[in-house]
């Protein structure tokens, strides 16, 4: 690869925050994922924003808060504004995902970190991708290709493939899962053989998990448990992602009239819950070969569910028969439904709490997941945690805001007027210049000749026009009809307007009808906020937490023995370890140098604001050319490019202040001996520039051919010489007194005798080459 490769981490290195990196191919900048939490850190902000507008693409790898959950924030107050590229899966559920996420906080907060528009702003940019599409890059890309790969974890997951130029290529594998499932397949291991540098993630390192019929049957026989003794279970899920595999199972098992579940309710609860099921209805093509075959031979879509019930409320949830089993969200329990239901439920003992996921160190669901896995609790169990309530305005303040809100209205009115008025003033000036304009321009025409042409307009010589003019103003209808755009073939047809409309559609209804309105206790949902006036409180409570709590593993990613395994057999040249706490990465870097025999330097392990130079070529190194240098040099074309020879002399960059104004340097890339100081940051002072050699100094060479002609354009080309060639036996005759054959190593083999056409035919060969 004739490219320098440097590694950026932005978050999601020695510790469990959100994965968010940057790639950097030659001059192109890569941000591969950019997730946040509900911790909403703006140190990593500040660092993201800092490289907005140099980041060149961005590649998602799944649609959940972990990967996407920064962009509104970058797209909308921090200027990102390249392509977004991502699956078709990534591309719907990612809408669901920041959807139910905004509206998790709004519904009981004034959230003001980003809005409904700058998430529209996002999905703008997103070029949607399929599995196996080549797509290439522009621009500073020129030469890179990427390709998306299935990666399993979640529908529309992917693993990154980058190359350039055909050559070594670089492989974005995280959070993915080789195993098969119930709605995904799992990630091809070919995909990732082999590659130059493979990053990939140790977030799994030091879990075990059990099989997915044990984990099956613990699921079951918890569900059957908690409801026959008369408890809720209250199952904390993801929006779009995770939860797909789990309704799936949860509604086969309800059909399973041996469960004797089907007097029990099974509700599937979030915001966005009847747009999920239905994007999901329309993806079946990118999930497992079962779903498929659910799909063409029965004709039954796999998620027309038949027992799960969809809830977008508390209200409608309360309106449902108990004992019941919820799947709600938000997976971490710092906000949405789930985190409303636990205040509720923990505090039965008949109830049960049953954790899918892993969370951030210091959310409410890692503090649930200490008391799940600690063998010894007995009773119950304190937790303190800040409780938000939207509520209505009433008494006092209510007449307060009702007072304020017809003050600002009247302040309105006033302003619209007067802002009426100065428009009418301006309007009748205007009508009145255009009136006096018009007398001129009659008694101008009287005393010259002009021609009687209605389409004419007069000009002075030094007048410049502007068709602005001739339009008059009106008071009292000041509209203007919009001229349409007309070609040859009628109106013209923008593409745009009709892309996507059927999903921005969608997105309207689901904001304005599919929520509901708690009206119990005085608290408002999004779906009357904007009706009826209300505040936001906050206060802290100590709760006890007696229902039972469980974790059972369904977060579909690789464990650590099959990573193991997988890295032995895709041997990586250049391996760099992310998003793992600090001991597990270190343990899986060191397997790497001890089992794989893979050099020290070979395995990265980058905290963060680390870079990592990943140059696969060791002759590679970075030069500053100078102008002086470069006005010099006699380039030739060779296909798409120009080459040249160069000479000069290595200089540090302290010598640099000394050069005149006309030798300022600019940065190339350009092959030199072996360099190990590979840690050189491109806008650094400390990189060494190339400097013009006196003309006597410059050592003479050898005349190099650069190409590989083949023998047929070959051929063609002395045939257009007049020179009469043929094969023969895969040999070139030429006039029957010169062979031409290709040798192993590519050269050109010319036999003959020495005569007139000998150095002819040598012509046309030399023209084959770029000679420098």
């Amino acid at each position: 690869m004739t490219s320098l490769i440097r590694f950026e981490a932005l978050s999601g290195v020695m510790d469990d925050s959100p994965p968010c990196y940057v790639l950097e191919v030659g001059e192109f900048h890569f941000m591969l994922d950019c997730g946040w939490d509900s911790s909403f850190n703006m140190d990593f902000i500040e660092r993201a924003q800092k490289w907005a507008s140099r980041i060149d693409a961005v590649l998602l790898s799944y649609p959940d808060i972990a990967h996407i959950g920064a962009l509104p924030y970058l797209v909308g107050k921090c200027g990102l504004s390249c392509p977004i590229y991502a699956t078709v899966p990534v591309y719907r559920m990612g809408q669901m995902f920041l959807y139910d996420w905004y509206q998790s906080f709004q519904n009981y907060e004034d959230f003001q970190i980003f809005s409904l528009d700058d998430v529209d702003q996002v999905f703008d940019k997103v070029l949607q991708v399929k599995y196996n599409q080549q797509v290439s890059m522009k621009g500073r890309g020129h030469g890179l290709q990427i390709v998306p790969l299935p990666a399993g974890h979640m529908i529309g997951g992917t693993i990154w493939r980058i190359t350039k130029m055909g050559e070594e290529e670089i492989v974005y594998a995280v959070d993915f899962n080789h195993k098969k499932e119930r709605h995904l397949n799992g990630c091809p291991l070919e995909s990732i053989a082999r590659p130059n540098l493979l990053i990939t993630d140790a977030y799994m390192c030091g879990t075990a998990l059990l099989r997915r019929k044990f984990r099956d049957e613990a699921l079951l026989s918890t569900i059957l448990r908690t409801l026959r003794g008369g408890g809720n279970v209250l199952i904390v899920v993801d929006t779009a992602g995770r939860v797909l595999e789990l309704v799936q199972l949860l509604d086969q098992l309800w059909h399973n009239a041996e469960a004797g579940l089907l007097l029990y309710s099974l509700i599937f609860m979030n915001s966005v819950a009847f747009n999920v099921v239905e994007f999901a209805k329309s993806q079946v093509e990118w999930m497992s070969e079962r779903m498929l075959r659910m799909f063409e031979e029965g004709r039954n879509n796999p998620f027309q569910f038949r027992h799960a019930q969809l809830c977008h409320s508390l209200a409608e949830l309360a309106r449902l028969r108990s004992p019941k089993v919820v799947l709600a969200s938000q997976p971490d329990l710092d906000s949405g439904f789930s985190r409303e239901l636990f205040l509720e439920w923990c505090i039965d003992a008949k109830n049960c709490i049953i954790l899918t996921s892993r969370a951030r160190i210091g959310s409410l669901c890692s503090k649930l997941m200490e008391m799940a896995c600690n063998p010894e609790r007995i009773g119950s169990k304190q937790i303190t945690i800040q409780v938000k309530r939207r509520v209505r305005l009433e008494g006092h303040e209510l007449d307060e805001f009702r007072v304020k809100k017809r003050e600002q209205e009247q302040q309105a009115t006033k302003l619209r007027l007067e802002q009426h008025r100065r428009r009418s003033r301006v309007d009748v000036v205007s009508l009145d210049d255009d009136d006096s304009d018009d007398e001129e321009k009659k008694d101008d025409t009287a005393t010259n000749e002009f021609p009687y042409d209605i389409s004419y307009i007069a000009q002075g010589p030094n007048h410049w026009y502007s068709r602005a003019e001739s339009y008059k103003r009106f008071p009292k209808y000041p509209h203007f009809e919009k001229r349409m755009k007309i070609d040859d073939y009628g109106e013209v047809i923008h593409a745009k307007s009709y892309l996507q409309l059927e999903t921005k559609v969608r997105m309207v209804d689901l904001l304005r009808d599919r929520m509901g309105e708690d009206q119990e206790n005085g608290v408002a949902t999004a779906g009357d906020m904007h009706d009826i006036p209300t505040k936001c409180i906050y206060f802290v409570q100590t709760v006890e937490v007696f229902a039972q709590l469980e974790f059972i593993d369904f977060e579909g990613r690789t464990d650590v023995d099959s990573l193991k395994k997988i890295l032995q057999m895709s041997k990586p040249k250049q391996i760099i370890f992310v998003h793992g706490m600090a001991d597990q990465t270190d343990k899986l870097a060191h397997y790497c140098r001890k089992s794989l025999n893979m050099a020290e330097d070979k395995v990265f392990t980058p905290r963060l604001g680390d870079v990592v130079d990943a140059t696969i070529e060791s002759h590679m190194y970075q030069l500053k050319l100078t102008d002086a240098l470069l006005n010099n040099l006699k380039f030739v074309h060779v296909k798409d490019v120009e080459i040249a020879w160069v000479n000069g002399i290595i200089k540090q960059h302290s010598c640099c202040s000394e050069q005149t104004e006309d030798q300022k340097i600019t940065a190339m890339d350009v092959d030199g001996e072996n360099n190990d100081e590979n840690a050189v940051d491109i806008g650094s002072d400390d990189i060494p520039y190339l400097d013009l050699l006196p003309a006597s100094e410059i050592p003479s060479h050898d005349a190099v051919f650069v190409g590989d002609p083949k023998l047929s354009d070959l051929k063609q080309a002395l045939m257009l010489d007049g020179f009469q060639a043929e094969f023969s036996h895969g040999v070139l005759v030429v006039n029957n007194v010169l062979s031409i054959r290709k040798r192993a190593d590519g050269q050109l083999h010319v036999e003959g005798i020495v005569c007139k056409d000998y150095y002819a035919i040598r012509d046309v060969i030399y023209r084959q080459y770029a000679i420098i």
